[in-house]
């Protein structure tokens, strides 16, 4: 025993402790997982979790907010419709009220009386409907124009230009900026002589 002690430092450094090569950590080991980056993990998932939770939630909310806004769209749609039906039901009544006081009375006599009695409920009658969404196309001396004006005859005129509206046989109407009715009219054309003059070319 004595002798062992007596070694020189230098044969006891080449003899390491017993036990020492097996506690060193042999290299390619693996190595447990820190606290820290398990925890990072956790909150990086949870993280991307929530986020496709808002999506779904944005996602979901959009479709409402589309569903309800055509739904709306649909309801006032129907509304519409039915007062059209309505008003559109009543626009002879309002023919009848104008051919009416178109005809020529006499203020003085008894059919003065009905006259007045006549435009007082016309003019109720259009108050009604125009608060609806009605109004009248205006035809005379404007531009013929297929959407708004039905022509049911060209009348030669050469004090008008081509396709000017000069006459209304019927009144048209507007119901919301759609046309419920167009008007009947009669559409200027240029007399067949001074078409042909115009067409023939100058020398």
């Amino acid at each position: 025993m004595r002798q062992r002690d007596n070694e020189p430092a230098e044969d006891r450094e080449q003899n390491p402790v017993e036990g020492g090569a097996a506690a060193a950590e042999e290299p390619g080991a693996a190595r447990p997982a820190s606290p820290d980056r398990a925890l990072l993990d956790q909150i990086e998932k949870l993280t991307a979790e929530k986020q496709e939770l808002t999506n779904t939630l944005l996602r979901r909310q959009a479709d409402f907010d589309n569903y309800r806004k055509r739904i709306e769209k649909e309801r006032h749609d129907d509304r519409h419709r039915g007062a059209e039906t309505v008003v559109e039901h009543l626009l002879p009544i309002l023919d009848a009220f104008d051919r009416a006081l178109a005809g020529e009375h006499d203020h003085k006599s008894a059919h003065g009386d009905y006259r007045k009695g006549f435009e007082l409920i016309r003019r109720q009658l259009w108050d009604v409907l125009s608060k609806q969404g009605l109004r009248r196309i205006e035809a005379n001396g404007m531009e013929f124009d297929p959407q708004f004006h039905h022509a049911i005859e060209r009348v030669e005129s050469a004090k008008h230009p081509e396709g000017t509206v000069i006459g209304e046989l019927q009144p048209g109407y507007l119901f919301h900026e759609r046309v419920l009715r167009p008007a009947m009219v009669r559409v200027s054309t240029q007399p067949e002589a001074q078409s042909a003059h115009a067409a023939k070319p100058e020398r």
